[in-house]
């Protein structure tokens, strides 16, 4: 049976790439933009997933969440790292950026640690 978590990347992956098909150019330049905002700087790719998990869950955005947990653990944060990033959401978004906290970057965070990244 495949996860929710599972179901959302592969949704994700599905969409941006029929979305490529339709408008190549738009599709690559913000692949590009994309990339070169989560390249080593003076922040960390680690940092930069972290962040990517508070404005994720302050945001409200599910694609956001789970994509820059699996990012920030593949960077090697450590779980506590990713739920403060996401408590630090609920600071500025109050309760909807806690709901994301405590159930998606949870459960998100389950799937990643219990399967190969």
């Amino acid at each position: 049976m495949v996860s929710f978590i599972q179901e959302a990347l592969l949704e994700y992956k599905e969409g941006i790439a029929e979305f490529g098909e339709r408008l190549p150019e738009v599709a690559r330049t913000y692949h590009q933009f994309t990339e070169a905002c989560f390249e080593e700087g003076e922040l960390s790719k680690k940092t930069k997933h972290l962040i990517g998990v508070s404005l994720g869950s302050y945001t409200n955005d599910e694609y956001c969440i789970i994509f820059h947990v699996k990012g920030a653990l593949d960077q090697g944060a450590s779980e506590k790292e990713v739920l403060e990033a996401a408590a630090v959401s609920g600071a500025f978004g109050g309760g909807m950026a806690m709901s994301q906290a405590v159930t998606l970057v949870q459960e998100a965070l389950r799937e990643f640690q219990n399967n190969v990244h």
